[in-house]
């Protein structure tokens, strides 16, 4: 009886579980036995593993053949075991050193012709290899970068089983002739997931460099959004602007991820694991380190937003802005159904996905940003007459959004209409992105300092009994937000919120905790009754 083993990886979500990869020759009538609960893609690597052992110069056994993957009882998906399926039945048949594959982890796909073919979540999966106390992993060639992003592991990216085998059998490694030139390569086709490019909002071409495109010096007037769009950026608070139609709602959401800190190394790893799962990972960029932008268009199903779909569960918009931001424009359009699913990501951090072949958790930490006009027709406001819509269509309208969802956005804003005299002013134009940017840096920087051995890095995810135990602002500066919350202004949910918020009005400012001036801000953002507070947090430092 031959013998021989490796490693390969199963993705649960982002989640990785190492799996041996077991060949076994039997004398016999020539037979291929895949069994470990492999799904359809998995079964037909017998085929591909065939022809592609035997255009690669090695000799297919005419023997029992059984490959096992093990622990069987978890699912195993797509073509990612082709690699390993491969070396392990050239280590029964003697081709390959078996006790060299013992402690390899391989990842990758076969073509027929032998060449090595990319796939998703290579990033995860070595993440889970190194977790699991593996040293070497095999992946594509065109893959490499992805996985060299983990420290500690021993990356070998190969073109060819062909490569594969001479390298481990200790040969001279064979050339592989180059693809056409000007042609695009067609490896790097296993990369990009159908249905998922830059028309459809849930890309991440934006993340893979900064944006210096969007300045927020471009958005004429709306001071008021101006300063929710910086507060929102320097403590991780959700938003809410709500205005007629081209006042500028859109604007301001994209340039708020230009505002948000670079992510850390972590941090980078966990949004580039999410992308490389869902296929989104830009090419010859696989280190994802600034702020992803998502925005779906509002009819997008609640799968679509959370997750899920039919088969192996795939990452939504929520996950995909993980770090980033989530941007729901026309947000009343969206169905209650997808909107109502958005409250357990909002106040957990995750999103738990159940289905009969397992439960998948995805991580979903972002900034949402809701955009809504007054009425259908957009031009409903106190101050004039300019609506047609009847009151009845009104409240319908505005009732889309409901209560509990609203109730977990820290600031809601008017977005007021511009005047022509704002539009056609020569005089100077409102801080740049640059400007304001380096406050929200230093924001972020008062705050990781005072919340350093706590498991929180922002305001926002600081829990309201922490902030009223150990964090207290200046004694009587939350005298209003608490009649506010006697009169029913305000929810408990949303008395923590306002201080959460009065914390980062604080940062910005440089005092040492708020006080009534920041807590009367933090209060006028969220209610938007004035306070007499100016609007301009450049104002207040």
């Amino acid at each position: 009886m031959a013998f021989a083993r490796t490693c390969s990886v199963a993705l649960v979500g982002v989640e990785g579980v190492v799996v041996e990869v077991q060949a076994d020759l039997e004398p016999g009538v020539a037979a291929f036995t895949l069994v470990g609960l492999p799904d359809k893609s998995l079964t037909e690597s017998r085929d591909r593993v065939r022809a592609a052992v035997v255009n690669s110069g090695a000799a297919w056994p005419q023997k029992k053949l059984t490959v096992g993957l093990s622990p069987a009882s978890v699912p195993k998906s797509g073509s990612g075991f082709d690699l390993a399926v491969a070396a392990a039945v050239l280590g029964a048949a003697e081709r390959i050193d078996p006790r060299v594959l013992a402690d390899i982890v391989m990842i990758g796909e076969l073509g027929l012709d032998g060449r090595v073919r990319p796939v998703r979540g290579v990033l995860p999966a070595v993440l889970a290899a190194a977790g699991a106390g593996y040293e070497q992993v095999v992946v594509p060639e065109c893959a490499a970068a992805e996985a060299s992003l983990v420290p500690g592991v021993s990356v070998l990216g190969v073109r060819s089983l062909r490569q594969l085998i001479a390298i481990l059998a200790d040969e001279p490694v064979p050339d592989e002739e180059p693809d056409e030139q000007g042609r695009p390569d067609p490896l790097l086709a296993g990369l990009r997931m159908p249905g998922t490019g830059a028309a459809t909002g849930m890309h991440s071409v934006g993340a893979a460099q900064p944006d210096h495109g969007h300045d927020l010096a471009d958005v004429v007037g709306q001071t008021s959004a101006r300063t929710a769009v910086e507060v929102a950026a320097a403590g991780g608070h959700h938003l809410f602007l709500e205005g007629p139609p081209g006042a500028g709602k859109t604007m301001l959401a994209e340039r708020l991820p230009t505002v948000l800190p670079r992510l850390g190394r972590q941090e980078s790893l966990e949004v580039t694991a999410v992308h490389s799962v869902a296929g989104l990972l830009p090419p010859g960029k696989p280190l994802i380190d600034v702020a992803p932008y998502c925005a779906p268009h509002h009819s997008a199903t609640m799968q679509a937003l959370v997750g899920g779909g039919p088969g192996v569960a795939r990452p939504g918009a929520v996950s995909l802005s993980h770090r980033g931001v989530l941007f729901l424009d026309e947000t009343p359009e969206f169905s209650s159904q997808a909107l109502d699913a958005l409250r357990q990501p909002l106040e957990a951090g995750h999103v738990v996905i159940a289905r009969s072949a397992g439960v998948v958790r995805f991580p979903a930490k972002f900034l949402m940003v809701l955009a809504a006009n007054p009425c259908p027709c957009g031009r409903f406001s106190q101050r004039d007459d300019l609506c047609e819509c009847p009151p009845s269509a009104v409240r319908r309208y505005q009732a889309r959004l409901s209560g509990p969802l609203l109730d977990r956005v820290d600031l809601r804003v008017e977005v007021d209409r511009v005047t022509r005299a704002q539009l056609t002013a020569s005089g100077a134009r409102g801080e740049s992105t640059a400007t304001v940017a380096d406050r929200v840096r230093a924001a972020r920087e008062r705050a990781s300092h005072r919340l350093a051995g706590t498991p929180w890095c922002t305001n926002s995810e600081v829990p309201g009994r922490e902030l009223r135990s150990r964090w207290y602002a200046v004694p009587g500066a939350m005298d209003e937000a608490e009649r506010s919350l006697e009169r029913g202004v305000l929810t408990a949910r949303g008395l923590d919120r306002v201080l959460r918020v009065a914390w980062t009005v604080a940062d910005l400012v440089g005092h040492d905790r708020p006080d009534a001036s920041d807590v009367a801000l933090a209060l006028q953002l969220r209610t938007g009754v004035p306070r007499g507070v100016p609007m301009a947090i450049g104002a207040l430092t």
